[in-house]
């Protein structure tokens, strides 16, 4: 093989791995979606139409990354729900700066098995959010947990789902 044939193959595997790094961030985020891998949470477009029968209590996390100038709490600590109910809940931000600032939430359900079960319809996670100094803003989630894991029975011993945020600050400086 001569030099300038190895330096193409050698280059477009540079670049392929560049691709593939670039790439994984956005197919990871997919792959925990749609199976609920690792916690995540799966997004859904409509809401529950089926109501089961099983009680779950839901807690609330809300947390910050230590370079993160913001308060963030939770509205309410827990609820307690049938599977397939539709829930709106909300969490609060407020700015303790003088400066603008974007946080972008990370979230993760425990225990882990339950996350392909929760079913996200609206959240704020993942979305740029922009606070100015000082300003406070409610954050609202709906969601409901899916019927289906009273068919899990690997999930039996599930009877209380805690739904945790973290904010992390994505301020360009």
């Amino acid at each position: 093989m001569n030099n300038k044939k190895l330096a193409i193959n050698m280059a477009a595997i540079v670049l392929g791995m560049f691709m593939m790094a670039y790439a994984a961030v956005p197919i990871y985020r997919v792959f925990c979606q749609v199976t609920g891998f690792g916690g995540t949470i799966s997004q859904v477009k409509q809401k529950s139409d089926k109501i089961g029968t099983r009680e779950i209590k839901v807690y609330f996390d809300a947390n910050i990354d230590k370079n993160l100038p913001w308060e963030f709490k939770t509205k309410q600590n827990n609820i307690k729900a049938l599977t397939g109910s539709n829930i709106l809940v909300y969490f609060e931000a407020k700015n303790l700066s003088n400066n603008m600032i974007k946080g972008m939430a990370t979230y993760n359900v425990t225990p882990l098995k339950a996350g392909k079960y929760f079913k996200k319809i609206h959240c704020f996670c993942f979305e740029e959010q922009i606070l100015l100094p000082n300003q406070k803003v409610e954050f609202p989630v709906t969601f409901y947990v899916d019927p289906k894991l009273e068919d899990d029975h690997n999930l039996d011993d599930v009877k209380e789902i805690t739904l945790s945020y973290t904010f992390f600050d994505i301020t360009e400086r």
